[in-house]
């Protein structure tokens, strides 16, 4: 046992540092998986289709991924004004829903059509990435304060890197995750005593979100009492502000005077959103059960409310990281219905600097160690969000002189039809497809003889209904499907005549809402759809 103690001992720092490196590479390996052929990464912009009517003619001219049946996220909204950087486009004040409230966060979107030279295509994929790029930013510029150098610093490292709030910037490519380094950079620069490059870092901040502007809690104050001191430190809070407050003078100017400066449900009287939100998510989870999203809330909830209580209770007013983290704490409690609502709510990544300045911040002996675990829940529901877009919705095994038809190089695949399907699904350890109704399957096969194949698959339901798999008036499976549960199917020696064979998927109930805030009509879902292709007939 000692000999084992002292081999880990020696090589602790070498294993820190691989640590760090599989959740950089888990993280990369993760992103990559969200680029679609001649989509891009558009996907992470999370366009809506039915917003596709009012998208500027640029985006209607790119190839993009829209989400189906959906009015999108706010992301698409800023992706627009990458396209169309000037504000008083009077094309921009048709498409983007709050223009003069959403203009004010004008940093990243001109960014990202200044690095992509003005192309669509370009700019699109720049802005979806801002995230991503900036994530890998984050982690280099955290050593400064989690250096690998111990266990729990790796953890704390990791903690900010995977929370919530961070993982839902980059996988809805939004500004809090960018605004988190711009951030970050700030304090840096402040304990660097380089307070006036600090204070415009943070101003420059303010321009990516309106609410980065409360980052100036973490300034360094003055050493001195005298009135000089303390009239430099008003001046860079000045500075910090002055940015926001010109560009917002100019929206003014060109805009006019608007009644949608913003959601006026951002807010409300203190925590009675939260508490509302709390309410709902307990309630839902009690009438849904485990599947039900609202567990994810409620660990999302639990650690917010830990990060609260550890700034609210355990003052340090001159540390310039409990100011930061106390400043958001402030933030949270006025936190209205718009930001709490629905999942995932925005507030995980609205209160992402108090998450970082919690992982900094929180003490490493006695009990501590207990809380940071707590304000680090919300990294459960992280991976619910950060799910790779489907692609498969089928996988075909056996030898190759069956599969593939030598004349042409045509293989045996199976085509979901037009009819009653959404598009395909996929985490990282299964496919799947989720059926609106009565739809069909063909497989194809390619080569001039018939084939003998086996099927095999799961299937899934949000309720309690029978499934049913036809070939003609030929029932080829039925069964019951309980709620929230997969069923295993299998099908042994169909035939598979040369061209097409039909199965049909009919249920015993007509489609119905899953609940969660999911706007589709799912009747089943069919999940890891298997041909094994077995001999020729």
């Amino acid at each position: 046992m000692a000999q084992l103690k002292s081999f880990f001992l020696k090589r602790a720092n070498p294993l820190r540092w691989l640590f760090c490196g599989a959740v950089v590479a888990a993280f990369a390996w993760n992103a990559a998986f969200f680029y679609l052929p001649e989509q891009g990464f558009t996907y992470l912009i999370q366009f809506g289709e039915k917003m596709h009517r009012i998208y500027l003619p640029e985006i209607k001219a790119v190839n993009h991924y829209e989400m189906p049946n959906s009015v999108g996220y706010d992301s698409q909204y800023y992706a627009e004004m990458a396209l169309r950087p000037n504000p008083a486009d009077p094309l921009l004040r048709r498409s983007v829903d709050g223009l003069p409230y959403r203009a004010r966060r004008i940093l990243f979107p001109a960014l990202a059509w200044l690095v992509g030279g003005g192309d669509p295509a370009r700019v699109l994929n720049v802005f979806a990435l801002e995230n991503v790029v900036c994530w890998f930013l984050l982690a280099a510029l955290l050593f400064r304060w989690l250096p690998p150098v111990s266990w729990g610093n790796c953890l704390r490292w990791a903690a900010v890197l995977l929370s919530f709030g961070l993982i839902f910037s980059v996988a809805r490519a939004l500004l809090d995750g960018p605004s988190l380094v711009l951030i970050a950079a700030g304090m840096a620069l402040a304990e660097s005593r380089r307070p006036w490059l600090s204070a415009a870092v943070l101003g420059l901040a303010g321009l990516g979100k309106d609410t980065n502007v409360l980052a100036a809690a973490g300034m360094r104050l003055p050493e001195r009492t005298d009135e000089r001191a303390w009239g430099s430190w008003i001046a860079r809070c000045a500075l910090v502000l002055l940015p926001l407050a010109a560009w917002m003078l100019c929206l003014r100017a060109w805009l006019g005077r608007a009644e949608d400066m913003g959601d006026s449900r951002n807010f409300a009287p203190p925590f009675t959103a939260l508490v509302q939100k709390l309410e709902d998510s307990v309630a839902q989870l009690m009438a849904e059960g485990y599947p039900s999203l609202a567990k994810y809330d409620l660990l999302v909830m639990a650690g917010l409310l830990a990060q609260f209580f550890f700034f609210a209770f355990r003052r340090r007013w001159r540390d310039p990281w409990w100011r930061l983290g106390a400043a958001y704490a402030v933030l949270m409690v006025f936190l209205g219905t718009a930001v709490w609502e629905n999942y995932p709510s925005a507030a995980a990544r609205v209160l992402l600097p108090m998450t970082l300045a919690f992982n900094i911040t929180v003490p490493r002996r006695r009990w501590w160690p207990v809380l940071l675990l707590v304000g680090n829940l919300g990294i459960l529901a992280s991976a619910d969000i950060f799910k790779p877009p489907g692609r498969e919705s089928f996988v075909v095994q056996g030898a190759n002189s069956l599969r593939i038809n030598p004349k042409d190089g045509s293989k045996v695949e199976a085509i979901y039809g037009a009819k009653n399907w959404w598009r395909p699904e996929k985490s990282r350890w299964e496919f799947w497809r989720w059926s609106m109704g009565d739809s069909s399957i063909t497989i194809r096969n390619p080569q001039p003889f018939a084939l003998v194949a086996g099927l095999r698959f799961r299937l899934r339901s949000v309720d309690e209904r029978a499934a049913i798999i036809s070939l003609g008036k030929t029932v080829l499976w039925s069964g019951m499907l309980p709620p929230g549960d997969a069923v295993r199917a299998r099908i042994d020696g169909i035939e598979l005549a040369p061209g097409d064979t039909v199965l049909e998927f009919r249920s015993d109930r007509p489609a119905a809402f899953p609940g969660n805030n999911d706007p589709r009509r799912l009747s089943f879902s069919v999940r890891g759809f298997e041909i094994d292709v077995e001999r020729r007939k």
